[in-house]
């Protein structure tokens, strides 16, 4: 840490400056040691109340970790030193909270902490497969090379995953529009509709009948239903965090028809990338699959994952350990067993990863592609088929009227 002081020295004179230490007390020391007398010692990495404020609200996203990554590649190739390079990014970043963790891993490494250890400090913003590769990193001399390693894995997962998300924002705003429209309609534009046709005294057709007792029924029930789905929604949520929950929502998640191949693919891509990093960064097999189960993001794959790395440990080979799963498909079995008998296993998973994440774009792209014309279809239908309903009976009624 960095601290500022007043000091008096041997002569009487009033003397000021900047000192770097661990802490307080050794900065205290280091002036002593100057035959220099304190009178005002105070940190300099403190922040206004209002940095604190903005500090306390801004958020470290999985794009400032890619950027943080990319950067310390390539200070590691530059030849900077670790404590230097987190010292200078700590300086240089605009976000308030990444700025004191790269601060706090800096004092760490200063006081004499491993970079992997002072990073392990920090599970929201560095992950525990980003620190064991660190640590690989450590054990094999190779952290350049492992940041690279890191900010490309990163990096293909962020674009992998934004790609996904971005992708069913669209078809998301299209079905809230949809329920929205139909709410609106059978809770509002309907009933005052539907006054004059009860009035009229004429015979109802049976699909009008139809549309009249959905509109009454969620005029009066509305509230309630709305109520249900809320309740619904928050058990979900609850039920959702619990071990048995996720296993059994992540499961049907990769179990829905086509919607289920594409999250299917997005998983075995950073399966096979994860473990393409970590293989070619040095870690063990056994290590790799326990890491790949706590960052593979869903329950039922972490499940086969941990099935399988008993299975390694008990001799199997993973190839073998694999193709005992279903959830594994033929290809990535087949591929796995030419990259163990070339003994290229790291190679050949980066290959199944460069198909997968075509895969997941190629799927995206066609689910999109989809879901616009049919969402678009089906609210108008939606929307005409309830005014064909009731406008229809008004103009027969206008009709015998005139």
């Amino acid at each position: 840490m960095l601290f500022t002081y007043k000091a008096i020295d041997q002569d009487g004179h009033e003397r000021e400056g900047t000192i770097e230490a661990p802490a307080q007390e050794l900065a205290v020391s280091a002036l002593q040691l100057r035959n220099l007398i304190i009178s005002a010692i105070d940190s300099a990495d403190k922040t206004s109340f209002l940095t604190q404020e903005l500090s306390f609200f801004s958020r470290i996203s999985n794009k400032d970790v890619v950027i943080l990554s990319r950067q310390i590649a390539t200070l590691f190739e530059a030849q900077v030193s670790a404590l230097r390079v987190f010292r200078l990014l700590a300086s240089e970043v605009d976000n308030q909270a990444l700025a004191k963790v790269l601060t706090t891993v800096a004092d760490d490494i200063q006081g004499g902490s491993p970079m992997s250890r002072a990073l392990a400090r920090h599970p929201k913003v560095f992950t525990e497969y980003y620190v064991n590769m660190v640590k690989a990193g450590e054990e094999s001399g190779k952290l350049s090379m492992t940041f690279t390693y890191l900010a490309d894995y990163l990096d293909r997962t962020y674009e992998v995953m934004s790609k996904a998300q971005n992708a069913l924002i669209y078809p998301a705003f299209v079905i809230a529009v949809f329920f929205g429209v139909m709410g609106l309609m059978l809770t509002m534009v309907i009933p005052s509709i539907s006054a004059v046709l009860l009035d009229s005294g004429q015979d109802i057709p049976f699909y009008t009948k139809i549309v009249l007792g959905l509109s009454n029924f969620f005029v009066h029930f509305g509230a309630l239903i709305l109520l249900a789905l809320v309740a619904g929604v928050i058990y979900l949520w609850q039920f959702g965090k619990t071990e048995k929950g996720k296993l059994v929502l992540d499961s049907l998640k990769i179990s829905v028809p086509y919607v289920g191949d594409l999250f299917q693919r997005l998983y075995l891509a950073r399966i096979t990338d994860s473990f393409s990093t970590m293989i070619l960064s040095g870690v063990s097999i056994v290590e790799a699959f326990e890491i790949a189960s706590s960052v593979v993001g869903n329950a039922a794959y972490a499940s086969v994952l941990r099935s399988v790395e008993q299975d390694v440990k008990g001799g199997s080979s993973i190839s073998d350990a694999f193709a005992r799963h279903p959830e594994i498909p033929g290809i990535m079995v087949a591929m796995t067993r030419v990259g163990e008998e070339t003994g290229e296993l790291g190679k050949i998973l980066t290959t199944l990863t460069k198909f997968y994440d075509r895969e997941v774009t190629n799927a995206v792209d066609t689910l999109v592609g989809l879901i616009e014309p049919i969402m678009i279809v089906v609210l108008g239908l939606g929307v005409g088929i309830l005014m064909a309903a009731v406008l229809m009976p008004i103009y027969n009624l206008a009709g015998a009227i005139a």
